[in-house]
């Protein structure tokens, strides 16, 4: 699942190629990806004529602003866009196209079928479903040593778990949080209320850090992620632990270990994470 860093990596090319297009018409292939309205001929029929302003990002969600309205796009595990030619092939799994009145497309494709789009009156976008709820970003203002201290000791979950709350922080995903626990010596399993006052603080000074690098490397491109102008991310290279079960730590070269927390696959250090 693309995580934050590969959505802002998806923001910034979208910005590029489509800002300031004007939608002539949407084609609809899978409903389901339509949250909302429910009604799909109201989806295409308010998208028509609409201007894309900005696209701005909150957490893992795309934010598309039009004139009239915000898109608020969750790519889930395999969603990406690309812009084409209208005269181009499509794309098996090409489910959601937004046309152009210039004659090139914003294609939506998605394996799995997973990805979402709710379409809000513009202004109304963060103050329902799914924005309402989200946390803070790791590197937001409000994202506080108090704020993180308050959350972490009023529950007796496992830290992983926490931090893969997207209403506690959003925007951290499986890849990094493995990476921050790792960088911060936490051990995945430890209960978040145990952690100290100076635990607290590495842990939320590694998860902006973390995810700010992979940004800058354009997002980890570990499965089959790209942005929407085709190309990879980078930020794979500098994984210290996800993904690397039985290679040697980095700090000292214990075979890390792969277990199962929270219901995701979980890589760690035995030694400097214990």
């Amino acid at each position: 699942m693309p995580e934050l860093p590969e959505v802002e990596a998806v923001r910034k090319s979208l910005v590029e190629l489509v800002v300031g297009k004007t939608i002539k018409d949407v084609f609809v292939g899978w409903p389901k990806i339509i949250k909302k309205p429910l009604e799909i001929e109201q989806f295409q029929d308010a998208l028509q004529g609409q201007t894309i302003l900005d696209i701005n990002r909150r957490g893992k969600f795309l934010i598309f602003v039009l004139d009239d309205y915000a898109l608020v796009s969750h790519l889930r595990m395999e969603g990406n866009y690309s812009v084409r030619s209208h005269d181009d092939p499509e794309e098996k799994h090409t489910h959601i196209v937004f046309k152009f009145v210039d004659g090139t497309e914003l294609r939506y494709r998605d394996v799995r079928k997973f990805g979402t789009m709710h379409l809000f009156t513009k202004g109304m976008e963060h103050t329902e479903l799914p924005l309402a709820k989200l946390g803070p970003e790791p590197f937001a203002a409000e994202f506080t040593q108090n704020y993180l201290k308050e959350k972490l000791m009023k529950t007796e979950r496992m830290i992983k778990a926490v931090l893969l709350d997207q209403t506690i922080v959003t925007g951290l995903g499986n890849i990094y949080v493995d990476e921050v626990l790792f960088r911060s010596s936490i051990h995945p399993e430890r209960i978040a209320k145990t952690l100290s006052d100076e635990e607290v603080a590495l842990l939320r000074e590694q998860a902006a850090a973390t995810l700010e690098e992979s940004i800058q490397a354009g997002g980890s491109s570990v499965n089959t992620y790209m942005n929407s102008r085709g190309e990879s991310g980078t930020y794979q290279e500098r994984l210290l632990v996800y993904g690397k079960k039985g290679e040697g730590c980095k700090k000292c070269g214990i075979p890390l270990q792969k277990i199962k927390v929270a219901g995701r696959g979980t890589h760690f250090c035995p030694e400097c994470q214990k």
